[in-house]
């Protein structure tokens, strides 16, 4: 099994699946279709990831996923810098958003499943003072929507509804049926 990831947070993740797949990283551009939904936008790139591993090891299962945080219809990625990290937590303070991931699973035989995996986000509100003592951390910065659940962005989070490893990067129980008989 190969994951099309470079993400510790999703290495980790699929370990608590399987511990014997390689990681090898898709180097493509990624290419979004404008006017796409969230669950569009990540089944898409997923898929993008997965076929690029899958071009050159087939045979192999090739496991890929891609998460994006969405508010009011609006996909916020990683922010370019401390600004737009703190413009992206003034928008999720206070309020309900969504997680979402794409996964896609190319099998040996090269059949594909592809799924994206929703997971609801209510903040406590934060102050301006918060917001810049957690960016101040860095946590937010390599992160979609500038927080990290699993580490001190969990602070932020008054609740979920849905799969927390999701928010994390790959919603590892619904992955894990899916490759029962695979593994």
């Amino acid at each position: 099994m190969i994951l099309a990831s470079q993400s510790p947070r999703r290495r980790e993740l699929l370990s608590y699946i399987t511990e014997d797949f390689t990681v090898m990283p898709a180097k493509g551009e990624e290419k979004i279709s404008e006017g796409a939904s969230p669950e569009e936008t990540v089944k898409a790139l997923s898929r993008q990831k997965a076929e690029e591993i899958h071009s050159e090891h087939k045979g192999e299962i090739i496991v890929a996923a891609d998460t994006v945080v969405a508010i009011d219809g609006e996909i916020l990625g990683k922010p370019r810098d401390k600004e737009h990290a703190a413009e992206m937590l003034r928008k999720l303070s206070g309020r309900v958003h969504s997680v979402f991931t794409g996964v896609c699973v190319i099998f040996e035989d090269g059949s594909a499943a592809n799924f994206a995996e929703e997971t609801k986000v209510e903040f406590y509100p934060l102050s301006d003072k918060e917001i810049a003592d957690y960016i101040a951390t860095g946590d937010p910065m390599d992160k979609a929507g500038a927080y990290g659940i699993q580490e001190r962005g969990a602070a932020n989070v008054k609740g979920i509804v849905g799969d927390f490893y999701n928010v994390m990067g790959l919603p590892v129980g619904r992955l894990a049926r899916l490759l029962r008989g695979h593994i």
